[in-house]
C-alpha cells in the first residue's frame, strides 16, 4: 500500500514522491490534487474539544446513522447465529453449517464485486443496490417464517440478503466514514463510526436470542426489513455523494451545513 501523498506533501515535502502515486489514482487530477493540498488550510485546529464544538455536527451525524443502520440490518446477528436459523427452517445440522459456508463465500464474491464497482459508480449508488436488495430479502425471510416456508428458499434468500450487504454497506461504510471529516478530526470521526458499528454489534447480537425465541424469526426479520425502509430514506434524503469529490469541497459542503 502507498504512503499518503497528503502526508509526503504536508510532512516530507517529497512533492514528486507524491505525484506519482496520484497519477495511480486519477492521471488527470494530479496537478490539481498537489495543488489542493498545498493550500493553506484554514482550520488549524485539532484535538477532542475541537472534534465535539459543534462545527462537524452533520458528519458525526452521517457516521452515526451509516454504522448504525449497518447493524440495524442484523447483519452480524445473522452471520454469527446463521446455523440456528437455518436450522429453524427445517434444515438438518449438516446442511446448516454447509449452509453457513455458503454465505461466507456469498460475502467474500460481493465484497470484491463492491471494490471493483464503488469508485465507478459511487457511493450512493452501491447503498441504493444494498437497500433494496436487503429490504427485498429481509422481507422475503420474514414472509418465510410467518407462513412456515421451509427447504432452500431462506438459505437462498439469505444469501441475497449478503451480497446486498457485501455489495452496499459492507462495501462503503468505512469509506464513507473516513472521507466526511476533515483531516484535523479525522481520526475523531472513524472512531465515532467505529464505536456506533460495534457498540450496536454487541447489543443486536446480544438480544438475538432472547427476541428470536420470544417473537420468532418472522418478527425480528420483519423489524430489520423495516430499518432498512428507514436507510434508504436516509441514503435518499442525508447522503452526499464522496465520489470524485476533493476532499476541501466536501469539508466546505458538509462544514457549511452547521454553520
Amino acid at each position: 500500500m502507498p504512503e499518503s501523498p497528503r502526508w509526503l506533501i504536508s510532512h516530507k515535502n517529497r512533492v514528486d514522491d507524491a505525484r506519482k502515486i496520484l497519477a495511480q489514482i486519477n492521471p488527470t487530477t494530479v496537478e490539481a490534487s498537489v495543488a489542493a493540498i498545498q493550500a493553506p488550510s484554514s482550520d488549524k485546529q485539532s484535538g477532542i474539544g475541537h472534534f465535539f464544538s459543534g462545527k462537524f455536527r452533520f458528519p458525526m451525524l452521517l457516521a452515526f446513522l451509516f454504522a448504525f443502520f449497518n447493524q440495524l440490518s442484523g447483519i452480524n446477528a445473522i452471520i454469527y447465529y446463521a446455523p440456528r436459523i437455518l436450522k429453524e427452517t427445517g434444515l438438518g445440522e449438516s446442511a446448516a453449517l454447509l449452509s453457513t459456508t455458503g454465505i461466507g463465500l456469498v460475502n467474500l464474491i460481493f465484497t470484491m464485486l463492491g471494490l471493483a464497482l464503488i469508485d465507478r459508480y459511487g457511493r450512493r449508488f452501491l447503498m441504493y443496490i444494498g437497500s433494496i436488495g436487503y429490504i427485498v430479502s429481509l422481507s422475503c425471510v420474514a414472509l418465510a417464517f410467518f407462513y412456515g416456508l421451509s427447504g432452500l428458499l431462506v438459505p437462498l434468500l439469505l444469501f441475497a440478503f449478503i451480497a446486498s450487504h457485501a455489495i452496499g454497506q459492507g462495501a462503503v461504510i468505512w469509506v464513507f466514514i473516513s472521507e466526511i471529516f476533515p483531516n484535523s478530526v479525522r481520526a475523531y470521526g472513524n472512531s465515532l463510526g467505529s464505536s456506533t458499528h460495534w457498540v450496536f454489534a454487541a447489543l443486536i447480537a446480544g438480544l438475538f436470542p432472547y427476541f428470536n425465541g420470544k417473537y420468532g424469526g418472522g418478527v425480528i426479520f420483519a423489524f430489520f426489513a423495516f430499518m432498512m425502509v428507514l436507510q434508504l430514506l436516509f441514503v435518499w434524503k442525508m447522503m452526499p455523494e464522496t465520489k470524485g469529490v476533493s476532499l476541501e469541497d466536501l469539508e466546505k459542503k458538509l462544514v457549511a451545513q452547521d454553520e
